[in-house]
């Protein structure tokens, strides 16, 4: 046991020194729309600095430490080893050395770290933050309803300053749980499809009251203003105008960004797309395997159900308001910490008991 561990240890410090580089050497061989968000937040083009909004405070964040004004490789030395030290303290997972579908899955991710943290980024601040949770749920001095509430209330509170849709994930969380405890014949389908209800009744309700619904005024505006050159946008076949429209829009959104077939068949001659695709589907399928693993034992589990309906929750939110494939990459890999603590969830947790 003492020589696997070391070798997954020796293969995570590899992977690190090897990912280091590629982020250092980034900025000088990525195209330039890669760069589009960091602009933005290094010439505050807009006078949005502040501290509320995801724009304003990243703008606030890279004033204040000065980082704007430093190299775009000096930034990837600063802010990849930070990253991934944070994954160092949440766990190094058995067998990490091996090469699995699970384990590529999180090579691959790495590699995106270091793509999209070699640069003044809101990710970074979203990764640092999100980091939180699953260090709460390590934690042995609380009970799963205090996890759970001390979550719930970093979601709320990161919302206020960051990004608001955040409020959504803990509504959507409890109201997947809930839906668990009815007696379903699939209970894991069930739960993520009346999810995507409880966010087309909220999208709804929102624009009943504002007179645009969620997707209308979010999603959709955002990619009426853009250049068609972005060929991975994400648009509602129908419009979004109306309240069938509108859920017809979340449905889709939500497919697009976790099973993205239909856009799998538009882009069969972009290998890029292709491969986030194929990382997509399963990365979200063995999320559901697990989540359908924890449904069945979920009095054995209830941690791991809680963080696996936070990130369903976060899923089904991302059908509602990324504009393309790229940048819902580029948000997935803010909440990496989560996902990294669900794919090996069995591992911490068996660390965490012998440590006990």
């Amino acid at each position: 046991m003492k020589k696997i561990m070391q070798k997954n240890r020796l293969w995570f410090l590899i992977l690190f020194g090897i990912n280091l580089i590629i982020s250092i050497l980034s900025c000088f061989f990525l195209p330039e729309r890669y760069f589009n968000d960091t602009k933005i937040i290094i010439i505050d083009k807009y006078h949005e600095i502040g501290w509320i909004g995801s724009y304003p405070f990243t703008i606030l964040f890279y004033n204040i430490t000065k980082l704007k004004y430093v190299p775009f490789y000096i930034i990837a030395l600063i802010q990849f080893p930070i990253v991934f030290y944070i994954l160092y303290k949440i766990g190094i997972p058995r067998r990490f050395e091996y090469v699995t579908v699970k384990n590529l899955l999180v090579y691959i991710c790495f590699f995106l770290i270091a793509i999209f943290i070699s640069m003044p980024t809101k990710e970074f601040i979203n990764f640092i933050y999100i980091s939180l949770i699953p260090f709460i749920f390590k934690s042995k001095n609380f009970s799963t309803t205090k996890k759970v509430i001390l979550s719930m209330l970093l979601f709320f509170c990161f919302s206020t300053f960051f990004r608001s849709y955040y409020a959504l994930i803990p509504i959507i969380s409890f109201g997947m749980y809930f839906i668990t405890k009815i007696n379903f014949k699939n209970k894991t389908i069930s739960s993520v499809f009346y999810g995507i209800v409880i966010i087309i009744f909220l999208s709804i309700s929102y624009g009943l009251i504002k007179g645009k619904f969620l997707s209308e005024s979010n999603r959709e505006a955002l990619n009426a203003e853009r250049t068609k050159d972005n060929n991975s946008m994400i648009v509602s076949p129908i419009n979004t105008n109306t309240w069938y429209g509108e859920a017809v829009g979340i449905v889709y959104g939500f497919f697009e960004i976790n099973i993205p077939i239909i856009e799998g068949f538009k882009h069969i001659l972009s290998p890029q797309i292709i491969a986030f695709i194929i990382w997509q589907l399963l990365l979200f399928y063995i999320l559901l395997v697990r989540l359908s693993r924890c449904l069945k034992e979920k009095n054995r589990n209830k941690d791991e159900l809680w963080i696996l309906l936070i990130l369903f929750s976060y899923f089904i939110i991302q059908g509602l308001f990324e504009p393309d494939l790229g940048s819902a990459v580029r948000h997935k890999i803010g909440v990496f910490p989560l996902i990294y603590y669900a794919l090996y969830y069995d591992s911490f947790r068996k660390n965490l008991s012998k440590s006990i």
